[in-house]
């Protein structure tokens, strides 16, 4: 499913997105997924550039969270967003698979993301998230409650941008009174 935000006239194509949540019950549609949508909206929030989004829910499989990912990647997203199976049951596997289908890790988002989350709770110790890269796509696995991912991006997505410039993903810039992106000064 594709969203669009359009912000104004502009001859680049937007920038595509990829929100993945990964959830056995919401695949199943025991209930409504509050995680992806909460992704979404902070996009929009924070967001300058144009963008699209390819929101997918599945179940805890790790081939099919693989599978999903490449396809996804092959689509054009330039950043997938994960959202669940980050943490210690047996069937949290999306660490695992964003390892799989990644050339290269980048374990510093986990590790701020574990550092902001504990600030808040001690349990924050249980989660595995990780982030890596699969060509020019930038792979960020997020928790999978809506009030954890705003604090995890808040923490990890002013380095987004730059990351992306670095691995020749998509332009992305950020309204600066929402958020505070670091590019370095040529």
């Amino acid at each position: 499913m594709a969203d669009n935000k359009v912000m104004g006239e502009s001859t680049t194509p937007p920038a595509k997105i990829g929100i993945l949540t990964v959830s056995d019950r919401a695949s199943r549609g025991q209930y409504q997924d509050q995680s992806g949508p909460a992704i979404r909206e902070y996009l929009t929030e924070v967001l300058s550039t144009p963008f699209e989004v390819d929101y997918r829910v599945i179940p805890d499989e790790q081939a099919l969270i693989e599978e999903t990912l490449i396809d996804m990647e092959r689509g054009g997203c330039g950043l997938i967003l994960t959202t669940g199976g980050t943490g210690p049951a047996v069937r949290d596997v999306t660490p695992e698979a964003t390892e799989r289908v990644c050339s290269r890790m980048m374990p510093g988002f986990g590790e701020l993301m574990r550092k902001v989350s504990l600030e808040q709770t001690p349990t924050a110790i249980l989660s595995r998230q990780t982030a890596g890269i699969r060509n020019a796509c930038l792979i960020v696995n997020l928790p999978g409650k809506p009030r954890s991912i705003r604090l995890c991006l808040d923490a990890v997505f002013p380095a987004i941008p730059y990351c992306l410039d670095l691995i020749g993903g998509p332009y992305l810039e950020a309204d600066p009174a929402k958020v505070q992106v670091f590019r370095p000064a040529n």
